[in-house]
């Protein structure tokens, strides 16, 4: 019999012009990233509401990261900095919900910053597979 490795799957909110870029700029470097991280692209990082991270983990993600412009870089003036105080509410929650912190990030990462957001991503991976798989708020019906 073998036993097989948990892999986790993660996903990552990334903001268009920013981190979607970083993302593609790591892909055209030939930079690694583990393929268990699914990629939404955002128009900006504060249009993730707090209900798709915790619906993510519902649907079986083991951690969730938001990935977005620097602060002050923000293409729409302000929203990476709506984005941090609405994340900031929502680690409050997920204490409270009983979901370990090192599921969730934030990370700012440029359109220039290829090399940040493939290490960023394995250093995620690296510790999320830590922590094992994610059954805090699994949702059973949403098994196949």
């Amino acid at each position: 019999m073998q036993i097989t490795e948990h892999k986790p799957l993660i996903v990552a909110f990334c903001c268009n012009w920013c981190s979607y870029a970083g993302a593609d700029l790591a892909g055209n470097n030939r930079l690694n990233y583990p393929a268990d991280v699914k990629i939404i692209r955002v128009p900006c990082s504060c249009r993730v509401n707090p209900m798709f991270v915790l619906r993510a983990f519902q649907k079986g993600a083991d951690g969730v990261i938001i990935c977005g412009c620097h602060p002050g870089d923000c293409h729409y003036t302000s929203g990476n900095y709506y984005a941090r105080r609405r994340m900031a509410m929502l680690f409050s929650m997920l204490d409270y919900l009983g979901i370990e912190r090192e599921r969730t990030r934030v990370e700012w990462v440029s359109a220039a910053e290829g090399a940040k957001f493939s290490a960023t991503m394995n250093d995620f991976v690296e510790k999320v597979t830590k922590l094992g798989k994610n059954k805090r708020l699994e949702d059973l019906r949403c098994k196949k």
